[in-house]
């Protein structure tokens, strides 16, 4: 398992014990975490949008140019930012911090 730590729009902490190979939407998904995930992880969207605590961004593989893209079309974008949906867990990410953004973007209506 693997443990991810959303920290929610109202600044609630939630941790999660997440199966390793699972995408953070995935998880956010199943825990009741409001992230929505309108294209349900075909990377056509960005609501999925998180900010990645600055101590694990650097360890996460590099955005590809088409997650780079449809980061482009949303709101509070960071140097952090990643969508959920391109996230997989694994074991070295054990204590990921994501923060919510205050608003995100769905195109997809």
């Amino acid at each position: 398992m693997v443990k991810v730590v959303f920290i929610e729009r109202n600044g609630n902490r939630k941790e999660i014990a997440a199966k390793d190979g699972a995408t953070v939407l995935q998880v956010a998904q199943a825990n009741g975490i409001d992230m929505e995930g309108a294209c349900e992880g075909s990377l056509a969207c960005s609501t999925c949008h998180v900010v990645v605590d600055e101590a694990w961004a650097s360890r996460l593989p590099k955005a590809t140019d088409a997650e780079e893209d449809m980061l482009d079309l949303t709101y509070g974008v960071t140097r952090s930012s990643r969508l959920g949906c391109q996230v997989t867990l694994t074991k070295d990410l054990d204590g990921l911090t994501l923060r919510l953004p205050a608003a995100t973007r769905n195109m997809m209506d």
